[in-house]
């Protein structure tokens, strides 16, 4: 197995490789992400909803929201791509010197925004490769033209995409017991489900058991076992498919908490 591999021609350009049988992480990001994926598959999965990419697709993945994402090969390549950030500085820079007209209505929730394989988006960030292959850096002024085009792109074929990319706010003090119905499947510190729900950590854990009269380890526990055996007996998934998108970083960790939960394996076809 070689791993991950990760070459920056700028400290907000990256490639990213990887050539194990798969990758799998639970994301928080604090910028904005505009990544092509060269080749290899990526399956993003929110609390409602999954998104599958293959070869040639662009997505934006916006800052501070939650998502497992698993990178596969595919097709005897390896899983390769190109990421953008647009840090939250970039972003006021850019908005600073230009002026969006205005718009009205509440911000829409900030969401994963996928555009396939857009030849303007593509020719964009394939126009970065020949830096990769070369291992040159890119010089500051340049590369925060290339990040500019790639917003102006975003900004032509998506209007209301400034909602989302000029939103500097941090997160608000939010209903937990709500948020924590929706993103227990993610597997976070503490300290970043309270962060995300407006509260410290000690305020979190304080607010936590006065809403489920439990610990939060304990209650997500039991929430990603009770998804998994859904997932196992009522959709006939396999538990080699499930363990990793219910939180569960260790297939026999997960077989072991299933038995001791239910009384059977999840292999078993009767309990």
């Amino acid at each position: 197995m070689m791993g991950h591999q990760i070459e920056y021609i700028h400290s907000d350009i990256k490639r990213s490789r990887f050539e194990d049988q798969f990758f799998k992480a639970d994301v928080l990001f604090e910028d904005h992400l505009l990544v092509w994926l060269i080749s290899g598959e990526t399956r993003i999965v929110q609390a409602d909803h999954t998104y599958l990419l293959g070869p040639g697709d662009v997505l934006l993945f916006p800052r501070h929201l939650l998502a497992t994402v698993l990178n596969y090969p595919k097709d005897g390549l390896l899983h390769q791509s190109v990421t953008m950030h647009f840090t939250t500085n970039h972003l006021r820079n850019y908005y600073d010197k230009n002026t969006v007209p205005g718009k009205t209505g509440p911000a829409p929730t900030p969401a994963f925004q996928t555009f396939e394989q857009h030849p303007l988006l593509k020719s964009c960030l394939a126009s970065l490769i020949p830096y990769f292959d070369l291992k040159e850096k890119l010089p500051d002024a340049l590369a925060s033209l290339k990040i500019d085009e790639a917003i102006h792109i975003l900004m032509a074929i998506k209007p209301d995409i400034d909602h989302v990319l000029a939103n500097f706010a941090e997160p608000g003090k939010i209903d937990l017991a709500n948020f924590m119905e929706r993103n227990y499947m993610f597997n976070m510190p503490m300290e970043k489900f309270g962060y995300l729900t407006g509260r410290s950590l000690t305020t979190f854990k304080r607010d936590f058991k006065k809403a489920f009269q439990t610990t939060p380890q304990n209650w997500l526990t039991r929430k990603r076992l009770e998804l998994a055996h859904y997932q196992i007996r009522e959709k006939n998934r396999k538990p080699s498919e499930v363990y990793l998108e219910t939180g569960f970083e260790n297939l026999s960790h997960f077989g072991y908490a299933f038995k001791k939960r239910f009384g059977y394996a999840p292999t078993e076809k009767n309990g």
